[in-house]
């Protein structure tokens, strides 16, 4: 028996890691898990950070594919607890907790917004149709215009101008100022 239960702060962003290839089936284990088990109040959010890449094939056609920023790592915001850890050690694909020994380290609330886990409330409210620049990711400097917004606001789809065509991107409202 460990002292996560005495150790205990509340739900915090923790890092799992897995095999290479595993990162979605492991969110989704999770996420069945949370449900079939009714765990809410205990496992908040599973995330694999991803984003967008432009890629050509060899007859020149563009193609966004997503790539994750995180390959082998899966975030999970939970209360740690000796059931949640076991939970989440034994799901097929986890190799472990990150941290010392089989001690899970959470990340710190400024480690999470700084590798864009913890969301940062969006200042900017965005309209479809108003003309914007992406100010991150490989597409920066680009510009487009609003097609698509999220209900809550923070996914948001631009149209974007490039070798001649339009393409639709998916963005996070972060990514993007008002031109």
């Amino acid at each position: 028996m460990s002292d996560f239960n005495e150790l205990n702060v509340g739900p915090r962003w923790y890092i799992i890691h897995t095999y290479t290839g595993y990162e979605n089936k492991v969110k989704t284990t999770i996420e069945k898990v949370v449900e079939n088990r009714n765990l809410s109040e205990l496992i908040f959010d599973v995330k694999v950070p991803v984003q967008p890449i432009v890629t050509t094939d060899s007859k020149g056609n563009e193609k966004i594919v997503e790539e994750k920023i995180y390959p082998s790592y899966v975030f999970v915001k939970m209360v740690m607890n000796d059931e949640t850890w076991h939970i989440i050690r034994h799901i097929s694909g986890v190799t472990g907790f990150v941290g010392p020994g089989s001690r899970p380290v959470p990340l710190s609330d400024e480690e999470a917004r700084a590798i864009a886990i913890e969301e940062k409330p969006v200042s900017d409210s965005f309209n479809v149709g108003d003309e914007v620049e992406i100010i991150d990711g490989f597409l920066s400097g680009h510009k487009g215009k609003i097609s698509e917004i999220s209900e809550d606001g923070s996914e948001i789809t631009v149209i974007v101008s490039t070798i001649g065509r339009d393409l639709p991107v998916n963005l996070d409202a972060k990514s993007i100022k008002r031109v």
